[in-house]
């Protein structure tokens, strides 16, 4: 019985607003996760139906010493309902569910009447036709093998390399990012040998983006990299992977279960180079010996999401509210705030800030405000050319948000038009000619020192001719 509560549980979290679908399921435990995501998502397909069948069955009203919650009640009558039926010892709970049995069925057998359907299926809710445009991307794990072995296994398993959408068994490896395969959308790695041994990453080709247009040095034992909000752990396992599992990478996450969902996935990935911190990325001093050798930060913070059409969101549909303006503007005031932080460590010489969203007040406004910042100004940060950022990606930001010429220097995505969910980037570089703090200290000092020692040249000389 503790599968059902578990999945209960789940749904209790996202009534909560606490995640996405995705982002729950990645935070229970692996042994259980397959099992309980199955029902979960199986649930929320027929939610709708299962919520009238116990409504008008007076299931809760009757039970209510028994079945204490509305999910609880809706992961046992679906499996009552439209599955192979409770899967648990004969107890309380079951005997509950089990006395209403033949009224829930006569229940469901009359919705189907009045929805003038014969099957289940039917009654089950339909995905968002956006998700079915998006193929199921692959990264191939280069910590582990490469790209040409992980193409030679998936062609001896069947799979032909002539595009993710010529057949079934299509792929192709992807035109933009390295190392990244599209497949098929119906296309299931769960049970893969190579993902169960973290030889791939299940990985949207948009958030990708991110780790690639950062670049961080490769294969520089000496080389330090932050991201500053790393769980569930994708993109600092290819930043792991870019930087040849060498020098060192902190990866930031605040929320413990989100941590420990991070510190499985870099187990799983291989990750040699990197050291998970449980801390707000904002408390941390840039001055700190350790952190302020950083030259690159990867800032990928909490977002709206509103760019996420993944195969598991439209199963919310019907409980997506408009995005208020003043959430909006909050999530934006601190997603400004972590990249002000960053720009304030003394190494750094590239930020990329991304986001899942597909608003420009998280967006365009947000770079805007960063590069009139303080920081930004003092530091000498200003966007990356387009020739630094996926130059060969026609979509770009968004100028009459802008308000600068910069919007070029942008990337966005466009769920169902990209092929990829919705999403954005941005990369600042600090102008060549600046230096960190630090080092404009011990030119200052090295400068007056110069003067100093020239007028004392210049002394000499005089009591020289003198005398």
């Amino acid at each position: 019985m503790n599968f059902y509560f578990e999945a209960s549980e789940v749904l209790n979290r996202l009534d909560a607003k606490e995640g996405s679908i995705k982002g729950i399921l990645a935070t229970l435990p692996e042994n259980n996760r397959a099992r309980t995501a199955a029902l979960v998502i199986e649930t929320l397909k027929y939610k709708s139906v299962l919520s009238d069948v116990i409504q008008i069955s007076k299931l809760l009203a009757e039970e209510k010493k028994k079945i204490t919650s509305l999910n609880l009640a809706l992961v046992l009558v679906h499996d009552t309902l439209f599955s192979n039926g409770i899967q648990a010892g004969d107890g309380p709970i079951k005997q509950a569910i089990l006395r209403h049995k033949t009224r829930l069925k006569s229940e469901l057998q009359r919705i189907k009447i009045k929805r003038g359907v014969k099957s289940d299926l039917e009654l089950a809710q339909t995905g968002d036709d956006r998700a079915a445009k998006i193929p199921r991307y692959v990264r191939i794990n280069t910590s582990l093998w490469s790209t040409e072995e992980a193409v030679q296994f998936y062609t001896k398993r069947g799979f032909q390399l002539h595009g993710p959408f010529a057949s079934s068994k299509g792929f192709a490896i992807d035109e933009h990012i390295p190392n990244l395969l599209a497949f098929n959308p119906a296309v299931q790695f769960r049970d893969d040998p190579s993902y169960k041994s973290g030889k791939i990453i299940l990985q949207d080709k948009a958030s990708c983006f991110s780790a690639y247009v950062l670049s961080p040095p490769c294969n520089d034992p000496k080389a330090v990299v932050i991201d500053a909000t790393a769980a569930p752990g994708n993109k600092t396992s290819h930043l792991s992977a870019l930087m040849g599992n060498e020098g060192k990478l902190y990866a930031f996450e605040k929320d413990k279960r989100r941590f420990s969902t991070l510190k499985m996935m870099l187990s799983k990935a291989a990750c040699r180079n990197v050291e998970a911190i449980s801390a707000d990325f904002l408390t941390i001093d840039p001055s700190h010996p350790k952190f302020s050798l950083a030259t690159h930060i990867l800032l990928d913070p909490s977002c709206s999401g509103s760019g996420i059409v993944n195969r598991l969101d439209y199963l919310l549909e019907d409980e997506i509210e408009v995005v208020e303006e003043d959430r909006l503007n909050k999530l934006a005031a601190f997603q400004l705030m972590m990249i002000k932080h960053a720009m304030k460590f003394p190494s750094v010489q590239k930020i990329v800030y991304s986001t899942c969203s597909v608003h420009a007040t998280e967006n365009e406004h947000v770079v805007g405000s960063a590069l009139q910042s303080d920081e930004a100004k003092s530091r000498c940060f200003k966007l990356a050319p387009r020739g630094d950022v996926l130059p060969t990606w026609s979509r770009r930001g968004q100028a009459e948000e802008m308000g600068t010429g910069d919007a070029d220097s942008l990337v966005r995505c466009v769920p169902g038009e990209d092929g990829t969910n919705g999403f954005f980037v941005s990369c600042f570089i600090r102008e060549q000619d600046s230096t960190s703090p630090p080092e404009r200290s011990k030119k200052r000092k090295a400068e007056t020192d110069g003067v100093a020692l020239e007028k004392k040249k210049k002394k000499r000389k005089k009591r020289s001719s003198a005398s």
